[in-house]
């Protein structure tokens, strides 16, 4: 992968001591490469949201290797400094519920991360309306988020885990409240975008209906991540 994409070896999460002790992933090992969609499933407490919120630099691992993009970010300790920073310019989310600020209308919405980075506002509303445009809602630019469809707020939130163009996407269910033509529109989108910015994705799902399309998947049992190859194609 040179040193691209998602690289993870022998990723621990341990939560407690002793007796009580939960290890919740037990030596991950997964590698992502740009421009990759990847599916990540298992059943409740198999680990799948653990390994992300660690992917996410959300908690800290116990122990293990990632990297994310160019960057080592983690080698049995975090190797970045600021780890807002790095949630901001290196890993988009997005998630089941988009999460807009209601006060602020689709433009501003996705041109916030990039106003908070330092980018001037002209530059980083310029930015927001490209992708808007690159995903067919830039005609609700100055909409509020109260005044679109829930798959018109799910494109914006793909936007906006776009915009600052990270190495790293992390999808957590993000079609879990869609109808079956808007999940397959949402991940089409998704490997569209993959695909432009050479983003490597992880896409957490339940979601039978979009478990096809992926060409590769990791399922997670008890703590440790199993790669199988994909029923599908995506989509080329």
């Amino acid at each position: 992968m040179s040193g691209k994409g998602i690289h993870i070896e022998g990723l621990k999460k341990r939560y407690g001591e002793g007796d009580t002790a939960v290890h919740a992933l037990r030596g991950v090992d997964m590698q992502i490469a740009p421009g990759e969609v990847v599916g990540l499933i298992g059943p409740s407490g198999s680990g799948k949201s653990t390994l992300l919120k660690c992917l996410g630099a959300v908690i800290d691992p116990t122990a293990g290797r990632m990297v994310l993009g160019d960057e080592v970010i983690f080698d049995n300790d975090w190797k970045v400094r600021d780890l807002r920073a790095l949630r901001r310019d290196k890993i988009g989310f997005v998630f089941q519920a988009p999460y807009l600020i209601p006060f602020l209308d689709v433009t501003d919405n996705v041109a916030l991360l990039p106003m908070l980075a330092g980018i001037p506002n002209s530059n980083a509303r310029a930015k927001a309306l490209e992708l808007l445009t690159a995903l067919d809602v830039q005609h609700r630019a100055r909409a509020m988020p109260s005044q679109l469809s829930g798959g018109e707020q799910q494109r914006v939130a793909i936007a906006r885990g776009l915009v600052n163009r990270p190495p790293v996407i992390l999808a957590d269910e993000p079609t879990a409240p869609l109808d079956s033509e808007r999940a397959m529109a949402v991940i089409r989108i998704l490997n569209d975008m993959a695909r432009q910015f050479e983003t490597a994705i992880i896409v957490v799902t339940h979601d039978e209906k979009i478990i096809p399309t992926f060409k590769r998947i990791y399922h997670i049992r008890d703590g440790v991540a199993h790669e199988e190859v994909g029923e599908g194609r995506g989509f080329e």
